[in-house]
């Protein structure tokens, strides 16, 4: 074998090694920020892992029917502007552009978005709803005079603005998976 061929294997598996290590890390940064389909997709996982989106929508319906009909809520803009009212009450400090901006990037607005596939999920505890909040994190920054459940969408968005705060500042300030 010349060194023309031993140089020429040697690039080969130097691009080989460069590839698997470049495809691993796009891997693993997805893993850490899923896009808006990721997220959707997420929710369509076979119902053998976790509740599937359309028993969740199924079952959340009639909260939706409630508030659309009381006229405080029922769609993404008036989710996000009855959480704004809650967490100015309660000195959470956050924006609508802020929420808006993380719930399109976490869930891509769906309330019974869920992440069967993360750290989280394999530990036991996906994240759900709107913002992707897991159940330990949605107990403990729970805001009390929201539901107490986890993909009840104002409920949701006040509890990861309340976590964000603590942990970041404002969720304004988060621009990626927290």
């Amino acid at each position: 074998m010349t060194m023309t061929a031993r140089t020429r294997i040697a690039r080969l598996r130097t691009l080989a090694l460069t590839g698997i290590t470049t495809t691993g890390a796009a891997a693993a940064a997805l893993t850490l920020m899923p896009t808006t389909a990721q997220a959707a997709e997420a929710t369509q996982a076979p119902a053998s892992h976790a509740v599937t989106a359309s028993k969740k929508v199924a079952g959340s319906e009639s909260r939706t029917t409630s508030r659309q009909k009381s006229g405080t809520s029922g769609n993404l803009d008036g989710w996000i502007k009855q959480a704004l009212g809650i967490m100015k009450a309660k000195g959470i400090p956050g924006s609508y552009d802020g929420l808006k901006r993380n719930i399109m990037r976490e869930s891509g607005g769906n309330p019974a978005a869920q992440n069967n596939w993360d750290v989280n999920a394999q530990k036991g505890t996906p994240s759900k709803g709107l913002l992707q909040v897991i159940d330990p994190t949605f107990n403990a920054y729970h805001v009390s005079g929201t539901a107490q459940s986890v993909t009840d969408p104002v409920a949701n968005i006040t509890a990861a603005a309340n976590y964000a705060a603590h942990r970041y500042g404002s969720i304004d300030n988060v621009n990626s998976a927290y």
